[in-house]
């Protein structure tokens, strides 16, 4: 498994839901960000669509088979990476099945949009997100996987 050294110009994020609980994750120390709480996801590699990027990203880092639903938000980070937010679902049932690459991530947590938000090591990329939520600037109603 190759860790990304190089910042991304383009990335994805899932926002991987359960009933009101967020999956989030801590990055490992070891990589771009290491050490921040963000949802899964990371850059795009050439040739990759975004939906096909988020689809390995979520495979990569938490072992999930998820199906993109829909982006629901665009920002660009403070270092200038464009990232593209979407609502997934989970293939066959897997909720519970979970298994992170320790090179990628350092642990995962379920957690309401409002906990997240309280977390001291936010990464500030989803800072943007949750402050669009609030405001009403993004639907997250289709993103439950039940």
């Amino acid at each position: 498994m190759m860790t990304r050294k190089v910042r991304p110009t383009h990335a994805v994020v899932a926002i991987i839901r359960d009933g009101d609980k967020f999956l989030c994750i801590k990055r490992a120390a070891d990589i771009i960000a290491g050490g921040q709480v963000c949802f899964p996801g990371g850059g795009i590699d050439a040739g990759e669509t975004e939906q096909e990027a988020v689809v390995r990203e979520i495979r990569e880092e938490v072992g999930l088979q998820i199906r993109p639903i829909k982006k629901v938000f665009e920002s660009v980070t403070p270092w200038n990476v464009h990232v593209s937010w979407y609502t997934v679902e989970f293939l066959a049932g897997q909720i519970g099945q979970i298994e992170i690459d320790p090179a990628e991530v350092e642990s995962y947590s379920w957690l309401t949009l409002e906990e997240f938000e309280q977390s001291p090591d936010i990464l500030i990329s989803n800072v943007q997100f949750l402050d669009a939520w609030k405001a009403g600037k993004i639907d997250l109603s289709d993103s439950r996987s039940d």
